[in-house]
């Protein structure tokens, strides 16, 4: 087994991609936007995060997050929002006997990757990532088009001119 170890920064930002465990011809995300919009929403009040960059797609996420000075528990917020949003969907995934026996469900995969950003340009490249994706996956041909994504909310900013369509050979290591 690895021996991992994960960066834990007191109010840095991380970039995380986190996978539906049935990824192939799963759109349950997108389907059920609403619902995690809300879970995210419940978690924020409770825990304060800051929302740099996030897109929905209909598998994945992936987010660009800062936490509050002096507070550094990414997990715990990724916890409830993937728990919370379990729960809140009825049983009908199949469960294999291993996470049945530990009580989970089979909606996420266990893990999720993470990466503490370094400085200012790790910060745009990975917040560039995070808005080009539906344009990477194929699912747009522009990256406006792509509904739920916080590209729309940095075009409001004033931070991306809404023509913007990224670079669809971008790759971030390790971010998938």
């Amino acid at each position: 087994m690895p021996n991992y170890r994960r960066a834990f920064t007191p109010g840095g930002t991380w970039f995380f991609t986190v996978n539906l465990l049935q990824r192939r011809g799963n759109n349950l995300l997108v389907r059920e936007i609403d619902l995690l919009r809300q879970i995210v929403h419940d978690v924020k009040r409770k825990y304060p995060f800051w929302i740099d960059a996030w897109v929905v797609l209909p598998d994945h996420l992936h987010a660009v997050l800062t936490l509050p000075a002096g507070d550094s528990d990414f997990s715990l917020r990724w916890r409830l929002i993937k728990s919370g949003f379990s729960r809140a969907l009825p049983k009908t995934e199949r469960i294999s006997a291993v996470r049945e026996a530990a009580g989970e469900r089979g909606i996420w995969q266990r893990h999720y990757w993470e990466h503490l950003i370094r400085d200012e340009v790790d910060f745009q490249r990975h917040v560039d990532y995070v808005h080009a994706n539906p344009l990477k996956h194929g699912y747009v041909s522009r990256v406006i088009d792509w509904p739920y994504s916080t590209f729309h909310r940095a075009v409001a900013a004033g931070i991306y001119r809404c023509d913007w369509c990224g670079d669809d050979d971008l790759v971030v290591a390790g971010a998938e």
